[in-house]
């Protein structure tokens, strides 16, 4: 029996290590190796020839699973119930050869490490306690962890922005719609046609629009559901222990971290309704059938642009402070900082003017803005932040520079008159044509008509209106 069991360890022996099998592989030659055995010898070999006959293998290595289920067997490891599996399961070692829950761990290898076979391999590099290693580990998870929730944070306020400018949007386009509505009433029967055509082109544009913000929306949506899988895959990874955190916690981190670097979304420009392009001088577009009819406004204001507290006129040619302030949606366009609206049309080239009425209004900026100007912070109206106008406040006018500008009488209206390529923004008192001040300038981007309304304690006060040009043909 004795001399049964010598020739049964010998046929169950692997000839790399001389111990029983563990997970056995045989090669095509044959001959029959454990499977770590047999990687660790072809890694210093340097190729995949058999150990014992040095033949080429002609196959991949599999675990031969008769073979396995004897050794095993042989070997007294066999399953021998399911507390048994658990508590192979709980301990995960890195070595075949000694059944060890590992205790050190490679940082420049990003690896745990037998503290027998592979601990004096690692002379020179930074090996810590497993445990210190898990610890640092799971710190840096936490963190990537913060960075996802951050992001989750800023994909739904962007959400929430996105549901505001489509309620907005709806809102649009029922007041533009009455508006275009009562403009057309004003003319004749024969203008019918174009009346229906702008509404289709306003309700084109809104479906159009819809569904950019729509499409946004469910990229945006699908954003959140990624970070959260991301989020709940991290959270569970730490609540893992030791050896289990080690062996899957990288995949989880890479993608954490993948997710991490994405850049934030952003507000598209332009998602709101181009109210301006449906009203803004919407008799002039049709004044070849009302010629005798018709008012041009060389200035449209943008509702797009204006600051909560300021309501336009029906026809974008108005602009007051209220007494409250509307419920606007942050578009990017939109003016947050200062009560200022802008015109809905630029200059880039040319020379152009516009007359403003200020009336008896106490604290007004009426000039021209950069298309970049700073529309969410600190802006004051100078060159500097991109802005050139005439003010007035107590009683006083004052240019650009805040230097005061002596003018014969109280001014109700102002000339703006903006020369782009020679670089010259100048006001005027169009009652007399009086020069107030000209500004010289180097533009190099789009100017927009540019309205600040400041605070003041009459309800009363007349609004700031875009004075009409008569056309003549």
């Amino acid at each position: 029996m004795a001399e049964r069991n010598v020739l049964v360890e010998r046929f169950l022996s692997c000839h790399v290590c001389s111990e029983t099998f563990r997970d056995p592989v045989s090669l095509s030659c044959n001959h029959s190796f454990c499977s770590s055995c047999l990687q660790q010898f072809w890694e210093q070999a340097k190729n995949k020839n058999c150990p014992i006959c040095k033949r080429k293998t002609s196959k991949d290595a599999t675990v031969n699973f008769a073979l396995k289920e004897l050794a095993d067997s042989f070997a007294g490891r066999q399953e021998t119930g399911s507390s048994e599996t658990e508590k192979e399961k709980k301990l995960q070692v890195v070595c075949s050869k000694h059944q060890e829950e590992p205790k050190l761990f490679c940082n420049d290898e990003d690896r745990a490490l037998c503290h027998i076979c592979d601990f004096p391999h690692h002379t020179g590099h930074k090996v810590v306690p497993v445990e210190q290693a898990v610890s640092d580990l799971k710190e840096q998870l936490k963190s990537d962890l913060k960075s996802l929730q951050d992001k989750r944070n800023k994909c739904k306020q962007v959400e929430k922005t996105y549901n505001e400018m489509i309620e907005h949007s709806k809102k649009q386009l029922l007041s533009t719609e009455q508006q275009i509505r009562a403009e057309f009433n004003k003319l004749q029967q024969f203008l019918k046609e174009e009346e229906e055509s702008r509404l289709a082109a306003l309700r084109e544009e809104e479906e159009q629009k819809g569904k950019t913000i729509s499409i946004e929306m469910k990229w945006i949506e699908k954003q959140i559901s990624s970070l959260s899988d991301s989020i709940c895959a991290v959270e569970e990874e730490l609540h893992k222990h030791n050896v289990p955190f080690l062996s899957s916690y990288k995949a989880t981190q890479t993608r954490a971290r993948a997710q991490s670097s994405l850049s934030d979304p952003q507000l598209l420009s332009g998602a709101l309704i181009d109210v301006a392009k449906h009203l803004g001088n919407l008799s002039f577009r049709v004044w070849e059938n009302m010629k005798d009819k018709v008012h041009f406004s060389p200035v449209i204001l943008d509702p797009n642009t204006a600051n909560g507290w300021l309501h336009l006129s029906d026809d974008l040619t108005s602009v007051r402070r209220g007494d409250t302030k509307q419920q606007l949606p942050d578009n990017p366009e939109r003016n947050t900082e200062y009560t200022t609206v802008l015109g809905s049309e630029g200059f880039s080239s040319g020379k152009h003017s516009w007359e403003v009425e200020v009336g008896d209004h106490p604290v007004w900026n009426v000039g021209i803005a950069k298309e970049s100007v700073n529309r969410k912070g600190e802006c004051p109206a100078s060159p500097k932040h991109g802005i050139w106008c005439l003010s007035h406040y107590s009683g006083e006018y004052s240019d650009v520079v805040g230097k005061t500008v002596t003018v014969k009488k109280s001014l109700q209206r102002i000339r703006v008159q903006l020369d782009y390529y020679w670089g010259q923004v100048s006001f005027y008192d169009p009652e007399d044509m009086t020069h107030i001040y000209t500004r010289k300038e180097t533009f190099t981007e789009k100017l927009f008509p540019y309205f600040n309304i400041g605070k003041h304690g009459d309800a009363k006060t007349t609004d700031v209106k875009i004075c009409p040009t008569e056309i003549s043909l």
